[in-house]
């Protein structure tokens, strides 16, 4: 099967991160991704993620080398001459420090798409602050929109929202934007990847409504964070918890019909008897177990799911059926179940894959496929620029 990006070739610089999610994703979708890491005698460089992070590295390649060491670097550029896509995530001005920056690679290969991410883009007064996802939940204002704990703290998310849509996904999206128009004028691109932007984008419901209306934002003032009964999280008999998210009216009407409480299907948005519709619709939920009110309701256009826990996830029934897992076999771990390609347009990934061990690299098939004799590649690796 021909994939939707066979033939792309990508470079990435990252171990962990939004870098190394977005070259997850390509990987994916049928790039060849060649991870380039740190000689042995420099592995505190990076992060070593844990086997089974990042899909366990699936059908991806690996090659070493020290870019401090000329050697290593003009190796790296030639890599860098026949691939499509160069991905970094050091903190702005390193790899222009290193030799290996847009322009360097742009000199060698000027149909070249190079992404840097970073946490707040390449300048800028915050462009050299260290930061992490919760981070950049914080500048967004996702943070501050999100419900509050008893003390007024805002949570802890469940998930790195930040790294994986607005980094990863934002990388993605510019990489195969700037593919595309390298597919019709034959232009290569600099994309400058900040998580910090990425956030805001998802954030724009919110911020342009504050910046158009001057509306205040966050929990509880507006439908998307609690303002009204029908958008929330209720209790269950048996300690679960359902979504209900009946925005349309005719939702809400069948959601309060099925419940018995009909008398509250035209007051949806007043605001002077929500806590009332909440209550009681606290106190319907409460009167039987999670799954029971998901048979029940979910069928019914009542926009009503299920809290479900990790350890849950991969046996519900929808995903099983959209074959969104697969198992990969480790020579040290053995068998594991893993999230496969679950976007749209991805291969399917076939069961029992096997793992390679981390310390496997792919440098000598790497360095010829870039032009290196087999003399030159002995010699990086006795001068231990390569490994």
């Amino acid at each position: 099967m021909t994939t939707l990006l066979d033939g792309i070739w990508v470079l990435d610089l990252a171990s962990v991160g939004p870098a190394a999610r977005a070259s997850r994703w390509l990987a994916d979708y049928g790039a060849s991704v060649v991870k380039v890491g740190p000689v042995p005698t420099q592995s505190g460089v990076q992060i070593t993620p844990p086997f089974h992070a990042y899909s366990a590295q699936r059908g991806l390649r690996r090659v070493l080398l020290d870019l401090k060491a000329d050697g290593g670097r003009t190796a790296f550029l030639d890599l860098a001459a026949r691939a499509d896509v160069v991905i970094e995530s050091f903190r702005p001005g390193v790899v222009g420090r290193l030799g290996i920056a847009y322009t360097d690679v742009q000199a060698r290969n000027p149909g070249i798409v190079y992404c840097s991410t970073s946490g707040f883009g390449q300048d800028g007064p915050h462009a050299q602050w260290a930061g992490h996802d919760l981070n950049y939940l914080a500048v967004s204002g996702f943070l501050d929109c999100s419900e509050r704990g008893a003390d007024g703290r805002p949570p802890l998310p469940g998930a790195t929202v930040a790294d994986s849509a607005g980094g990863g996904m934002h990388a993605v999206i510019a990489i195969l934007a700037a593919l595309v128009r390298r597919g019709a004028t034959g232009e290569g691109a600099y994309l400058d990847v900040s998580v910090a932007d990425g956030m805001l984008s998802l954030m724009a419901l919110s911020v342009d409504d504050h910046l158009a209306t001057g509306a205040a934002q966050g929990p509880g003032a507006g439908l998307l964070t609690g303002r009204y009964a029908c958008y929330g999280v209720y209790g269950t008999s048996d300690g679960g918890w359902l979504t209900v998210a009946a925005i349309e009216p005719r939702f809400w009407s069948n959601l309060c019909s099925l419940l018995g409480l009909a008398k509250w299907a035209a007051h949806q948005t007043d605001d002077d008897v929500q806590d009332q519709i909440r209550a009681e619709l606290e106190a319907v939920f409460r009167t039987r177990p999670r799954d029971e009110w998901v048979a029940f309701l979910a069928p019914e256009d009542t926009c009503v799911a299920p809290v479900l826990g990790i350890a849950e996830v991969p046996d519900d029934a929808q995903y099983l059926a959209r074959g969104d897992f697969a198992v990969a076999k480790h020579p040290e771990h053995g068998s594991f179940r893993q999230v496969g390609a679950t976007l749209a347009g991805m291969a399917a990934v076939a069961d029992d894959r096997e793992v390679r061990d981390a310390e496997v690299t792919d440098t000598d098939e790497i360095l010829a496929w870039a032009g290196l004799s087999a003399g030159e590649i002995a010699a990086l690796r006795a001068d231990g620029v390569a490994a």
